[in-house]
Formats: structure tokens, sequence, C-alpha cells
């Protein structure tokens, strides 16, 4: 990696970590306000599946436009419309009020969400881009280490964004909250003004064809590759039983916590996302990235299912730190799988095709969850009888019916990283991933 390169790629991740922390900082404090507002479990389900809906919708439109233009003109395009988006959200909560916006009857509500989540969504653009700028800037032998400093990056946001969030929303309410989320997005497009990254404009598509959305350019890449797509299909599972992580995990805290000690906490254990970048950073994931993957996801697994088997601050504490401890290397491992077997003129598309994949999943579980907890599962377990019935197995109190569900959403989570062990597409992708790092052979 060149001294310029290396400049460069620091700059662009300084600036991906603020532009994180905003994003995040309003969404989180988005998902607080509408719980503490309207105490529901759904609401919270809808507006955390209604992310992942559209991170699904847009995402290979996003794979397609950082394929067909240079990088930078992509992160500032991106950071511009968020920038408009939190704009016109903060106005329109400065019109309506906070009163005519929290009520879910009416159209307000789901106008403000979906443009907050909008400025969000756009914002990941930004993601697909930067795993693209490793290729571009890092050599193939240390992807796997600076694809750990990105994880490093999205810890130091959660770490920022949890605590302020809570903070926010406790102490300064939704509206100084959207001036924040305003103030730092114009910093990150003034920033990427002075930013210059060295990269030639990319080459019309052979066939002269230039879709939109390049669906069909995803699988041709993908497909060059046996054994990719099963790789895509694994993380689209893992995704499935995150779904249940996001629909429920800010309900279940809020339970143990006030607003302002889940912001805290969720800072706290964010820290374990820190460690397990800087992990990977130092030392990489291994020969076989592939293989490091799916001990993570099982790990994974094992830790959603007992997190929350006693209703124990500390137990909840410590296990959301571990599982964020290891969530770095599940996404380091994918990205520098698919950074070394394909080209650097694909891989937007093939980073995007991936993210839909895998983004759609989570909205499913998150629709079918929040409502079976909150109309099947949570009542059920609030009778004496549904009590004793579990008690042997997540104990008493007031979150019992979602300890029940993380539980047994764990369990599959194991069994399905387990199974991906004995399968052909596991044995075919680690064998190519292998044999073009011995031949030196670089899709970048």
């Amino acid at each position: 990696m060149s001294r310029d390169g290396a400049r460069t790629f620091a700059h662009v991740l300084v600036n991906t970590l603020v532009a994180n922390v905003t994003t995040s900082f309003l969404w989180f404090a988005l998902t607080f306000w509408v719980y503490l507002e309207t105490r529901s479990v759904l609401a919270t389900g809808v507006v955390g599946g209604a992310y992942m809906l559209m991170l699904a919708l847009f995402a290979m439109l996003f794979g397609t436009l950082v394929d067909r233009h240079r990088k930078r003109d992509v992160l500032v395009g991106s950071s511009l419309a968020t920038a408009a988006s939190f704009l016109v959200a903060g106005m329109l909560y400065a019109v309506l009020g906070p009163g005519a916006i929290v009520d879910m009857t009416g159209p307000w509500f789901w106008l403000f969400s979906g443009i907050v989540l909008f400025g969000s969504v756009v914002e990941s653009l930004r993601n697909i881009a930067l795993s693209t700028l490793v290729t571009l800037l890092i050599p193939a032998d240390r992807r796997d280490r600076a694809n750990g400093l990105v994880g490093t990056v999205q810890g130091l946001a959660f770490i920022v964004t949890s605590v302020f969030s809570g903070l926010a929303i406790g102490q300064l309410g939704m509206g100084w909250t959207l001036v924040i989320a305003n103030v730092l997005t114009v910093c990150t497009v003034v920033h990427l003004l002075f930013v210059r990254i060295a990269e030639e404009q990319p080459a019309a598509d052979a066939d002269g064809k230039r879709p939109t959305v390049d669906v069909r350019g995803a699988l041709a890449a993908i497909a060059l590759v046996p054994g990719l797509f099963a790789l895509i299909i694994l993380t689209t599972f893992n995704n499935l039983v995150s779904g249940v992580f996001i629909a429920l995990v800010d309900p279940y805290g809020l339970t143990l916590f006030t607003v302002e000690e889940w912001g805290l906490v969720f800072g706290v254990a964010s820290t374990g996302f820190i460690a397990g970048g800087l992990v990977i950073a130092r030392w990489g994931l291994g020969a076989n990235p592939l293989r490091t993957m799916l001990w993570v996801l099982a790990a994974m697994g094992v830790i959603n299912a007992t997190f929350t088997l006693r209703e124990s601050a500390w137990l909840c504490i410590a296990g959301i730190w571990l599982f964020l401890l290891i969530v770095p290397a599940v996404e380091a491992a994918e990205q520098t799988v698919i950074q070394r077997v394909v080209p650097f003129a694909s891989q937007g598309r093939v980073f995007g095709f991936a993210q839909a994949f895998e983004a759609a999943a989570a909205p499913v579980t998150a629709f079918l969850v929040a409502p079976i907890a909150e109309f099947w599962v949570i009542p059920m377990m609030e009778t004496e009888s549904g009590a004793q019935r579990w008690a042997w197995l997540v104990g008493y109190g007031d979150a019992r019916g979602i300890a029940l569900i993380f539980f047994f959403a764990g369990l599959v989570m194991v069994v399905i990283s387990l199974a991906a062990f004995g399968t052909r597409s596991y044995r075919v992708l680690s064998d190519r991933y292998r044999d073009d790092a011995e031949s030196g052979v670089t899709a970048g």
C-alpha cells in the first residue's frame, strides 16, 4: 500500500466514522423515541424491519452506482442525499410538533420515520463504496486487516451513537437530536470536498448496456465463482436470525434500563465491536476466512440463545458485548472473500446484491417476530401457566417472552452454521480462495 493510498484510506475511514455516527445516532434515537412514546414492541419492530426492507430494495441500485461512478462521487452524493433527508425531517418536526408525529394512526408518523429511514439507508451507499475502496487502495494480503479497521470504525460509531442517542432523547428531546444530526451530516460533506481518490472513470460495460439496476451483471459475476452464491445464502440465514435481534433487543433492554442507561449499556457493550475489529486488524482472519466465519456464526448463535436466559442486567451487558465482539469477523470474512475472488469492476454490484439478498431476510423476521412477540408469546408468558411452564429455561421476570424467542432463534443459528461445514459449496469456495492466495491471484 502506497503512502498516498494509506492516507486516502484513512481520510475516507474517518469520514465514514462521522457519517455512520450521524445516521446511527438519529436511527437509534428514533427507535428509542418511538418505543418510549408508544410502548409498543410492534412499533419498534416495524421501524426496524422497514430499515432493512429499504436497504434491501436500494442495495442493488447502490451497487450499480458504485461500479458506474468514481468512488469519491458516490461518497459525496450519498452524504448530500442524507443531508437533504435529515433537513426535511427536521423541518417536518418543527412545523408539526412531536404530538402529531408520534401518532401511529396518522400519516405524519410514517412520513417522518420514512424520511429519516431513507436518509439512513442512502448513507449505506458509502459502505458499499468503502468495501470496493479496500480493494482499490489496500494490497490483497492486508485486506482482511483493513476490513477489521472498518469493523473498528463501526464499533466506535456504535459507542458514540448508543450513548448519546439515549442521552439526547432522555435529556434534549427529538428536536435537538435532529439539529445535531443535521450539523454532523453537513460536516461530512465539507470534509469530502477536500478528499482526493486516484481512480480512473469506470469503463462502460462490454455489451454497451447500462441498466439502472444491474442484477444480471451481479449474477454473472457471482456465477463465475463456484460457492459464492452459497456464501450469500449462508449470511442471509444469519440475517433471518438477526431480524429477531433487531426487533426485540431495544424493547428487552428498555425493560431492564431507563433510556439513558440503555444508551450507556450499548455504548459499553460496543467496546466489544472495537476490540473485535482491532483483533482482525492485527492478526487477520487466518488462512481460510470462510471457516473462521462459520465458527463465529455458531458462537453468535450460542450467545444469542443464552444472554437473556435470566433477567439480569449484567448477563445482558456481557452477552451483547460478546455478540458485538465477534460481529466484525463475520462482516470482514465475507468482504475479504469477495475482494479476493471477484474482479474490481464488478465488486460494487456483487456487494450490492449480497446486501440486498441478506438485508431482505431481516425485515421478514422482524415483521413476523414483532407481532408474534406482542400478541402471543409475551401475553402467554405473562400468564401463570405460561411462566411456570418455561421458568426452568428462562426464569421469571417482565421480559421472559422475549427471552424465549431469543433462545430458539440462537439455536437455529447454531444448527445452520455447523451444518454449513458439510456442504460442497463450503469446500469449493474454500479451495478457490486458498488457490488464489497461494498463486498470488487477486481480483483487485
